[in-house]
């Protein structure tokens, strides 16, 4: 159930289905010269509308921007704090739970640290603030990191490499401008940079020549399923 395309109705009658709702979060950030800004947007909604078709479920609209360290200076970032993203996140949360949703879960397709970090502080708490919630963060890279090793070959792909490259591929594949060259950054050890473009140049963490549609098939459907299994585990009660 995409919540942004429903009726007030619709949206009373779906809680009789489900108290669980899925909230995408994102990035507006550079993805190498070959993929959208978007791309992290798009991986995770796509990801959390396909599972609303296996089980009832809720689908908030996506968080567009995210918190984006490391690639701030690259052409296209749009990055807000980590403060603001985690505002955000118990904003939507209070408000969905004052509708009468029960079970929350926060999938983001951006895997920055501190992004990550801001929205696990605002999960907990929300569940200190309210007894009568579920609530979970995880990325995409969680979900898919064991599993996903069988169909990527590129060790240590992170950043519009074989990976997004081939999500995109399959899911939005007009907005794949050819191949950007394969990269694989090494910052300075424990020194931080003002500049990381400068030791990132082309914004690639990984080999997009690696990347097919097939691939992305697959990484799609292991996310899927593996998000689904964790609503099931929710609803079970799993958080005591």
């Amino acid at each position: 159930m995409i919540i942004e395309e429903m009726t007030m109705t619709e949206f009373e009658a779906g809680l009789a289905q489900t108290r669980t709702v899925l909230i995408p979060f994102g990035s507006v950030e550079e993805h190498g010269s070959h993929l959208p800004l978007s791309t992290d947007t798009l991986e995770a909604y796509e990801v959390c509308k396909k599972a609303s078709l296996i089980t009832p479920l809720f689908v908030a609209p996506p968080v567009h921007y995210g918190n984006c360290r490391s690639t701030a200076r690259h052409p296209g970032t749009i990055s807000i704090s980590t403060q603001t993203l985690g505002a955000l996140f118990q904003d939507i949360v209070i408000a969905l739970r004052g509708q009468g949703l029960r079970s929350f879960v926060a999938l983001t397709g951006h895997a920055g640290g501190a992004h990550r970090m801001a929205l696990q502080d605002a999960g907990e708490t929300l569940i200190a603030r309210f007894d009568d919630i579920t609530v979970a963060v995880v990325s995409e890279f969680d979900l898919a990191q064991d599993e996903g090793r069988d169909i990527i070959e590129t060790p240590g792909d992170s950043h519009a490499g074989e990976i997004e490259t081939s999500r995109i591929l399959h899911t939005h594949p007009h907005l794949v401008k050819g191949r950007a060259p394969r990269e694989f950054p090494r910052f300075p050890n424990g020194i931080l940079v003002r500049d990381k473009r400068r030791y990132w140049p082309g914004g690639v963490w990984g080999d997009p020549g690696k990347a097919s549609a097939e691939k992305g098939v697959r990484l799609e459907n292991l996310l899927v399923r593996k998000l689904v299994e964790l609503v099931q585990e929710m609803e079970k009660g799993c958080d005591e």
